[in-house]
């Protein structure tokens, strides 16, 4: 059963002026997300670890500074961080019964430089086992549980941090995106999920899924969180921070070939298009074949860089015995692939890039929906839509993956539902190293669309 989602946390901008304003304390704010977490992890299964006893340590830290007048830009501000990013002191287990009782000696740099500027790491949020996946589901530690309809999937394989944000948790987190697990998980949960452009963010300290396509991303409760985020990480702002976007051309894209949009998500697409045309100049594109061959390299770059990175690493006796069944026969198709197809493959994302590239020479901005299908049932490997019939992992990756193979900055945003709907979001895409313009341009989009209310602490 399909319920309304529950009130979301205080924004990270509103939180910072309380706890500024002496509103409330870190370690009340830290207390509060703690005991929701507790809450959530019992009914959704979002979190690998909550991190108690070091978010209360650091919550006390952060009452400190506010106190001296000492506080830093982040200064006692909850967040999530995906389990494939190492997090000093905290347990990462990369969503793998492999690494039980990992406990990294050192942050990865994205988690350092927001830890350094007051962030507080409340727990590490669930993935699919090494982001091999779009379901969070898993074997050795339970499905996490979409946030509305506990019979659904969240996507992935960020799906924990989407869970724990659309649930009320916190407002913001980090993760990971390889072909779209950011961005899936935030459009199946009704939140904002965003993907810099290939190299913006560092990968140290993340586990590699596929060294060439690999992005750190945020994801946050609205366009607003994850900017705030974006800002500490050097990426928010940029030369013409004040430039006008009205004017720039926004290329629409109805679908992605051959995966067509269900009739829901084409009809809110269509909605939300009508509305953002109001405000901005749209123009529907003619892709032709452009993503055609796109998936297909996807996955044959996937399947070989995957095996690269498991195979230098352990042996394949001992990736039997210690990993999860769906790696393992992922590991085992790739041992049939050839140098040659993996260079096919890149040749083909290089085509596919260029082409991109020209399609967008006259379109700062592309918008598209974000997946082809609302959150599908929990176990359900197909799925048809329309005459269209293939997997679960094809269907939701079709439309964020080849951004991926471009390293284009992509961000969703929820598109506008009727009560009781599941979410779906809406896609917006720049060119690369556009980001800062990409994170305003969403901002508009997003008031425009989601005219602002006041969230709930």
């Amino acid at each position: 059963m399909v319920v309304l989602p529950p009130p979301r946390a205080a924004s990270l901008q509103q939180s910072l002026a309380d706890l500024a304003g002496g509103r409330i304390r870190a370690s009340e704010l830290v207390q509060h997300t703690l005991d929701k977490a507790d809450d959530t992890q019992r009914r959704l299964n979002a979190f690998a670890t909550i991190a108690r006893e070091q978010a209360m340590a650091a919550a006390a830290a952060s009452d400190r500074r506010y106190a001296e007048g000492t506080q830093r830009p982040l200064e006692g501000l909850p967040i999530g961080v995906k389990d494939l990013i190492d997090t000093r002191r905290i347990e990462t287990r990369y969503g793998s019964p492999a690494f039980i009782g990992h406990i990294p000696s050192a942050d990865a740099c994205v988690v350092r430089t927001l830890v350094e500027q007051g962030a507080i790491v409340v727990g590490k949020t669930t993935t699919h086992e090494f982001a091999w996946g779009v379901t969070t589901a898993s074997a050795a530690f339970g499905d996490t549980l979409h946030p509305q309809d506990p019979q659904r999937i969240p996507g992935g394989s960020s799906g924990g941090a989407a869970v724990a944000i659309a649930d009320g948790v916190m407002a913001a987190g980090l993760g990971t995106d390889t072909g779209g697990s950011v961005r899936i998980p935030a459009a199946l949960c009704g939140v904002a999920g965003f993907k810099p452009s290939f190299g913006t963010l560092p990968t140290q300290g993340v586990f590699p899924l596929a060294a060439s396509l690999d992005h750190p991303g945020l994801l946050g409760a609205g366009v607003d969180d994850i900017r705030v985020l974006a800002d500490a990480l050097g990426i928010g702002a940029g030369p013409g921070a004040a430039e006008e976007l009205g004017d720039a051309r926004v290329g629409v894209i109805c679908a992605i070939g051959p995966v067509p949009a269900a009739c829901e998500i084409a009809s809110a697409f269509a909605v939300a298009a009508d509305s953002l045309a109001s405000a901005f100049h749209l123009e529907e594109l003619d892709t032709a074949d452009l993503f055609s061959d796109s998936f297909d390299a996807f996955a044959r770059i996937v399947l070989a860089e995957g095996a690269f990175v498991h195979f230098a690493r352990n042996d394949p006796d001992w990736i039997a015995a210690h990993y999860g069944a769906e790696t393992v026969e992922r590991l085992a198709r790739a041992k049939s692939m050839r140098m040659e197809d993996y260079a096919l493959a890149q040749q083909a994302r290089r085509k596919f890039a260029a082409g991109l590239v020209r399609l967008m020479a006259r379109h700062r901005f592309i918008v598209l929906p974000t997946t082809p299908c609302t959150a599908p049932p929990i176990g359900e490997a197909e799925l048809t839509i329309g005459a269209w019939t293939g997997s679960v992992r094809q269907a939701l990756m079709a439309y964020t993956a080849p951004f991926n193979l471009a390293g284009c900055p992509a961000i969703s945003i929820p598109l506008p539902r009727g009560a009781g709907a599941l979410p779906a979001g809406l896609q917006i895409v720049a060119r690369p190293g556009d980001d800062a313009a990409l994170l305003r341009m969403a901002s508009r989009m997003e008031q425009r669309l989601h005219p602002r209310i006041g969230r709930m602490h």
